[in-house]
């Protein structure tokens, strides 16, 4: 029997508040246990079955690739939540984060939240086409920044553009890129394909920001959650860890045509149901990377021979940026003492990520363990090496835990 792995983040509002002994009830087909959150409101659950991994390498309709599980998360002070749905691929490890709300609603007992399938499973309309590169001087509506950033976050407005009774999610940017990447593909395809799909994502979404695409047209948002229209966007949907630990490395990073500023409009389809000229095919570039094409190769192949790939160097919301080089045992330095000052920090919140002692700049054992640990926590690859992923997260979780602080002391 093929099987997968879960994990489960039980969160209060947001990721700066872990929710502790939570009790989280798992049910799917001939399949119910308890659970219960550790000091860190994670749960980790193995030997969850999973359909054999051969019906998500190929474009097959007549066995889902994925099983599905229900989960239940209770919590005295905060509202009863469910996911229904979540997705196990075989051979991979799923990630649910829950967010359970400390306001609890007097007329809802529970909050339930329904995935939707999965985009390569589900029927959904094909993307309406656009052109690649967005001309100012085409376009009156159209304004561009002046260089390309990274935002701390994307607004996810869940609907057509012209909706106005339904909700703008405020997503940090990175988490989008997972979700949409994890909405798009499967984990079980190869690696290279994973990131040449990856980096098509964050082109398409860095376009819509550098644009100011929808702001420009005077709505308040920054991207959908159609397909239609964007990329499918479901929040609170499951993430697939290999898709995110590629996204951890690669979220800078963008397609960029010769002589053109903005990223390249990276559109893309399943090139089965709808195969456009000029997009990157979703199950093509499954077949490319199997036969050994790279991610930079997969691009070229659909979009043209002549882009590069570019990384956007500046984040807004993270206090520093990466110095550029990994830290680990023997260094030494402000970088290192930065890093040992946030670890500390985040520990306030999260007590089973142990206080670096001294935060002498000075990257020794006990360094590294704490890394260890915050990269168990955080789901990272656990190396106990600050890498580009893994700085940027710890920037990411102290500015979370900071805002939080700041924002009981002003209450």
């Amino acid at each position: 029997m093929t099987t997968g792995k879960l994990i489960i983040n039980v969160y209060a509002d947001n990721e700066a508040q872990p929710v502790k002994d939570a009790k989280v009830i798992v049910t799917g087909e001939n399949y119910s246990k308890e659970f219960k959150t550790d000091e860190n409101g994670k749960i980790y659950i193995e030997n969850l079955y999973a359909p054999e991994e051969k019906y998500s390498l190929e474009p097959q309709k007549e066995i889902k690739p994925y099983s599905t599980y229900n989960v239940k998360c209770i919590k005295n002070g905060l509202q009863t939540t469910t996911v229904n749905d979540v997705e196990i691929l075989p051979n991979e490890t799923s990630i649910q984060n829950i967010y359970m709300s400390s306001k609890v609603e007097k007329d809802v007992k529970e909050k339930i939240i329904n995935l939707p399938e999965h985009g390569l499973w589900g029927e959904y309309a094909p993307k309406l086409p656009e052109e690649a590169i967005k001309a100012p001087e085409g376009d009156k509506n159209l304004r561009t920044l002046k260089s390309v950033v990274v935002p701390e976050y994307v607004i996810v407005h869940d609907g057509v553009p012209t909706s106005t009774n339904v909700a703008n999610y405020y997503v940090s940017f990175s988490d989008y890129i997972k979700n949409v990447a994890s909405s798009e593909i499967y984990s079980t395809w190869p690696r290279e394909t994973i990131k040449a799909n990856v980096h098509a994502i964050v082109s398409f979404t860095l376009n819509r920001i550098f644009t100011e695409w929808y702001r420009s047209r005077g709505y308040n948002f920054t991207i959908t959650s159609v397909p239609q229209y964007d990329q499918k966007y479901t929040h609170g949907r499951t993430i697939f860890k290999t898709i995110a630990d590629v996204v951890d490395e690669e979220f800078n990073r963008y397609i960029k045509l010769p002589n053109v500023v903005q990223p390249l409009f990276a559109q893309y389809n399943d090139g089965i149901k709808t195969n456009n000229r000029g997009w990157l095919s979703q199950w093509g570039s499954k077949d490319l990377g199997d036969r050994g094409y790279t991610a930079l190769n997969i691009l070229k192949h659909y979009y043209t021979n002549n882009l590069t790939l570019e990384t956007s160097e500046e984040i807004i919301g993270l206090p520093l940026s990466f110095p550029g080089y990994n830290l680990k045992t023997g260094s030494c330095g402000q970088a290192v003492q930065k890093m040992q000052n946030e670890i500390n920090k985040i520990n306030g919140n999260y007590p089973g990520i142990p206080k670096i002692i001294p935060t002498d700049g000075i990257y020794g054992d006990n360094t590294k363990k704490s890394v260890e640990i915050f990269q168990r926590v955080f789901d990272l690859p656990v190396t106990g090496i600050i890498n580009f992923a893994t700085w940027y997260k710890i920037s990411y979780i102290f500015v979370a835990v900071s805002k939080m602080i700041q924002g009981i002391t002003n209450n």
